[in-house]
């Protein structure tokens, strides 16, 4: 019968699995194809004449537009090289500011697919013939309807042209029988309504005040132009797809509003590196293959430290290739998940009780002749360059530190920072507690050159085990900004995020701490003392002890660092004066682009908020209210011992409910700030009360009555 025949194939699927994997294993090796579906520079050197490429190389510096006999070039190449790796559309790929808060396509970048076709023109014919090409406007820049993405007051309703143009230092990539070209998205009149520009715009402003402190410190002058870098370490869930689809606050918001935890969750770390369950082991897999074809060095998957938390990361890059990348990851992500049966939750805190997701962005400054910023070094140019750039890194925080922490602030990352999990809601820096005593020194009238960046042999106490060679200093994972050898490591950013906004800003300080150092030492201060005055007024900002603790946050205050534990307290400082002319100074946002993204921000977090209370409501009025009846119904001649109880507890979600109904209909309205305060101080204690009445009724109710699936069904499930 069909169902013997169905029952008999499902007790060969795990078997069959295996096969595919071994023969899969067998038929291709990622590594072979690595890169080989994006048009890098060593490809473009190959592709394109040796004047065409110089002069592509040149723009990229100077800033000058691509010649238009060049762009023809360039575009032939690239469809050439397209067309033989099977494509037949194109897309301009860009990141509108959409937030989303976690919940599924939230961070997704946006595109339309174009055929590589158009019409003969130069026919004489009336009915134009087609022909397959890539016309070289069509590469470099594209035109589309703005009308329908956030754009915070930049644009009317009446005027909805949007532009994008080819971030060209972003190499195309083929993908789906489609190439991808990266870009920027502004509006028609140039203002910025996506997370790329003003990431591409700080990174100008970091080539400008990096060649100029250098210039004026008289290190690395050769240098002519300055980069960003970043490695992103995305944290995630996977869980069933039937299960996902089947709780409407994971698909409306992307985290769960109620669950109780099971017994066993995480006491005892024993997911962390522990050997990853097999259908995620093959997800990753695949992902790890699709990235490396399109150029993407993903160098590490692994499970994470909660049940069903896994984490990949790749290799570093400059900043804008790294935040792409990103993006796509997480879109090769949900796509071959939903291929094999399964869901990956991005947002920062799927389920309560066990750690959430973050998406730690290691992150440096260099040249292009190599210089490190970040790295000590072992010369003694290096050596002061390390200071040097440590000290414009203790500015930049010190004195935009809340602007810092407004990159980090979404709904979702409300539930991790400050969670004994991440890092807290007050941004630091941790430069090692070794450096922390030489920034003493230095102000005390020290030489630059103090600073022992010596590695450290370590015994195992074996033979067998060679010894260690620990690094320059040990890492504090309770710190929001920690060294890590040869960069920082923001470790505050969500798992939803855009990498773009974090790493603008990072930017944005950094070029503000070179520039005003580099003024200080124009202005007849030595490097050494410029250097010194820059330490003693931002040492506050460096802190290398326990970022958990209690006494860090009585301490932080005494340091005049601000405590933004709120997405709302964060947002009501992003359009300070002293922001707003940061950015107009480095030419990353006019003042009209800065309160723009204001208002998207707190647009999202108002959605955010908004779409999990109203899920709240209706999860309990159509799925949990309705299993208390039946619990009761079942149980009506038991005993009131365990009848009462239950009953309580199943009125309490009503009484909660009421409360938080009630709430719902008396938020205000046209005031984004008086909104986004509402939903956080007095809607979320609602919601808060209403889950734990639920979790309450969940662990009384009988276990086949419950209508959702479980957090233990959820988290091991996929597991076996």
């Amino acid at each position: 019968s069909d169902a013997m025949a169905q029952a008999h194939i499902g007790s060969r699927l795990p078997h069959l699995f295996q096969i595919r994997r071994t023969f899969g294993a067998m038929a291709s090796d990622a590594l072979t194809t690595a890169g080989k579906f994006m048009f890098d520079d060593v490809l473009m050197a190959q592709k394109l004449p040796s004047a065409v490429m110089q002069r592509f190389n040149e723009c990229l510096i100077t800033g000058d537009p691509t010649p238009e006999e060049d762009q023809k070039v360039i575009a032939d190449a690239i469809y050439s090289w397209a067309r033989e790796l099977g494509a037949i559309d194109f897309a301009h790929w860009f990141f509108p500011l959409r937030g989303g808060g976690g919940a599924v396509g939230g961070m997704l970048g946006a595109f339309k697919r174009d055929t590589l076709i158009d019409l003969d023109f130069g026919s004489k014919y009336t009915t134009k013939p087609m022909k397959a090409c890539l016309p070289h406007e069509r590469l470099f820049q594209g035109e589309t309807d703005g009308s329908s993405f956030p754009n915070g007051g930049l644009r009317v309703t009446h005027s909805a042209a949007a532009f994008t143009t080819w971030d060209r230092a972003s190499p195309p990539f083929v993908m789906d029988k489609c190439l991808y070209i990266p870009c920027a998205f502004v509006t028609h009149f140039g203002k910025c309504i996506d997370e790329k520009t003003p990431l591409l715009r700080s990174m100008d402003a970091v080539k400008a005040s990096g060649l100029r402190l250098l210039k004026a410190i008289n290190i690395g002058t050769d240098a002519k132009t300055m980069h960003s870098y970043l490695g992103w370490e995305q944290e995630f869930f996977v869980l069933s797809a039937s299960m996902f689809k089947a709780r409407p606050d994971l698909v409306n918001t992307g985290r769960t509003l109620f669950g109780k935890l099971p017994t066993r969750h995480q006491q005892g770390d024993l997911n962390y590196f522990q050997p990853i369950p097999g259908k995620v082991q093959e997800l990753l897999d695949i992902a790890q293959d699709e990235m490396l074809k399109v150029g993407c060095p993903m160098a590490v998957k692994h499970n994470e430290v909660a049940p069903g938390q896994h984490e990949m990361s790749p290799v570093f890059r400059t900043a804008n290739v790294s935040c792409d990348t990103n993006v796509l990851f997480m879109e090769v992500m949900n796509r071959e998940a939903q291929k094999l049966g399964l869901q990956v939750l991005f947002h920062e805190k799927p389920f309560a009780g066990i750690n959430g997701s973050g998406k730690h962005a290691n992150w440096s400054v260099g040249t292009d002749t190599g210089l490190n910023f970040f790295y000590p070094g072992k010369t003694e140019e290096g050596a002061k360059l390390f200071v040097t750039g440590i000290a414009c890194l203790s500015y930049g925080l010190a004195q935009y530190n809340e602007l810092v922490r407004c990159t980090v602030a979404t709904a979702g990352n409300d539930h991790r920072l400050g969670a004994q999990e991440a890092p807290p809601a007050i941004i630091s820096l941790y430069p090692g507690q070794g450096f922390e005593q030489y920034v003493d020194s230095i102000i005390a009238g020290g030489d630059l050159l103090g600073y022992k960046a010596e590695k450290k042999k370590q015994p195992t106490g074996c033979s067998q085990a060679m010894f260690i060679e620990a690094n320059v200093e040990d890492r504090n994972r309770t710190a929001p900004f920690p060294f890590c050898g040869n960069r920082f490591e923001f470790r505050a950013v969500g798992s939803s995020q855009n990498c773009c906004l974090p790493v603008m800003v990072c930017n944005a300080i950094m070029a503000a701490g070179m520039g005003k150092l580099a003024g200080m030492i124009e202005g007849g201060m030595s490097h050494r003392d410029a250097v010194a005055a820059m330490y003693k007024e931002n040492k506050h900002v460096i802190f290398t002890g326990n970022g958990y603790s209690d006494e860090w946050k009585q301490d932080a205050a005494k340091r005049g660092l601000p405590n933004l534990n709120t997405t709302p307290k964060a947002l009501a400082t992003w359009n300070s004066d002293k922001n707003s002319k940061l950015f107009e100074t480095l030419k990353i946002y006019t003042p009209e682009e800065t309160a723009a993204r204001q208002e998207v921000m707190y647009e999202n977090y108002i959605s955010c908020l908004s779409t999990e209370a109203e899920t709240m409501v209706d999860m309990t009025e159509t799925g949990i209210l309705p299993a208390c009846a039946r619990d009761l119904q079942k149980s009506s001649t038991a005993n009131q011992k365990y009848t009462v109880p239950r009953k309580v507890a199943y009125e309490a979600i009503v009484d909660e409910l009421e409360k938080l109904k009630s709430c719902l209909e008396s938020k205000p309205h046209g005031d984004l700030v008086k909104e986004a305060d509402y939903f956080c101080d007095t809607v979320k204690p609602l919601m808060v009360s209403l889950r734990k009445a639920v979790d309450t009724a969940e662990s009384l109710m009988e276990a086949g009555v419950y209508p959702y699936p479980t957090y233990e069904q959820m988290i091991y499930s996929h597991h076996f």
